[in-house]
């Protein structure tokens, strides 16, 4: 590209079963950010250089693609993108774990987006840092790196020289943080406007569902939560739960809190708040009458309740979310 100045290398990683719709919606965000800047008569234009880099079982990660060839490589950022298959069945390739790692030592920043985070995982270096992934996957992350503070609730989160971003689509939010970082504000305001898509700074709140652990093979603990939902949690007071599991009250909590990830209270809330969101999505019944319904005499407490939920009020959430 005539009249350009590469400001930095991003390094795209296409592992096995990457989503390659996001490694080249990324590579065409960062294209189109460095068209966004304007190039006064004799000023150089900044533009990222994007480049591809391929692992598979038979050796190190290969550029493939080079949106600027000839010079040497320096990577400042490598992202590894969502996968096409769930977390479990991943293949993360020990060299690409490894090339990763020491493109870390090095000075690199790295990225990943969705379940991308479980390949990042395998290097360690999320061991105590925030992180966040698609908050489907993200109980499975915590399980299976203990030591990783997982917020599902972000889009994305900066830890400076590891960033991490959500849903499968957040590669939107990423590609943006990032436009952001190596060309400035104004070019990543002008890149989101030109895509038609929100700037960084999104929560992953509104989008979330309750999805219950029912596979902990504690069967008394079970029991409860069947019937937490046969009820829709109208009645979860905690002596009606105590004798329905037989157990006594410390032992239940903990079990109940080990098994669910949740305290009975909030299991109870979370039956109740997702109930309420496909009424708000499905009706146009007034948000009082929900909550009445969903089992809140008081619509003020459901609104709070709500909201701490979602990061929405339910009007907000109608509006946003409503069907039709």
């Amino acid at each position: 590209m005539s009249n350009s100045s590469i400001v930095s290398e991003i390094g795209l990683l296409i592992y096995p079963d990457a989503q390659l719709s996001a490694v080249h919606g990324l590579t065409d965000l960062f294209h189109i950010s460095g068209s966004m800047i304007a190039a006064g008569a004799g000023r150089e234009r900044r533009v990222i250089r994007v480049s591809h880099w391929r692992v598979d079982e038979e050796g190190e990660p290969a550029c493939v693609f080079d949106s600027h060839p000839g010079a040497p490589h320096r990577l400042s950022h490598v992202i590894i993108p969502p996968s096409l298959v769930v977390p479990g069945e991943i293949r993360a390739i020990d060299a690409g774990v490894r090339w990763l790692t020491e493109a870390h030592a090095g000075g690199t920043t790295l990225c990943s987006v969705c379940a991308g985070a479980f390949v990042l995982g395998r290097t360690g270096l999320l061991e105590g840092r925030r992180a966040t992934t698609h908050w489907f996957f993200a109980a499975e992350l915590a399980a299976r790196f203990p030591a990783v503070r997982v917020d599902a609730d972000r889009m994305v989160i900066d830890e400076g020289d590891i960033i991490t971003a959500g849903g499968i689509l957040a590669w939107t939010d990423l590609g943006l943080t990032l436009v952001e970082r190596l060309l400035g504000p104004s070019a990543m305001l002008d890149t989101a406007r030109f895509l038609l898509i929100d700037p960084p700074g999104r929560e992953q709140k509104p989008f979330g569902r309750f999805v219950p652990r029912l596979d902990h093979g504690d069967a008394a603990i079970l029991k409860v939560q069947h019937w937490l939902h046969a009820t829709h949690a109208r009645d979860h007071a905690l002596a009606s739960l105590l004798a329905l599991a037989g157990l006594e009250e410390r032992t239940f909590l903990r079990r109940f809190k080990k098994a669910s990830g949740l305290r009975p209270t909030e299991y109870a809330q979370a039956i109740r708040i997702a109930r309420a969101r496909e009424d708000l999505e499905l009706t146009r019944r007034p948000v009082e009458q929900i909550a009445w319904d969903v089992g809140y005499g008081d619509a003020s407490a459901f609104r709070k309740i709500f909201l701490r939920q979602t990061g929405l009020s339910p009007n907000e959430y109608r509006r946003r979310f409503a069907v039709g």
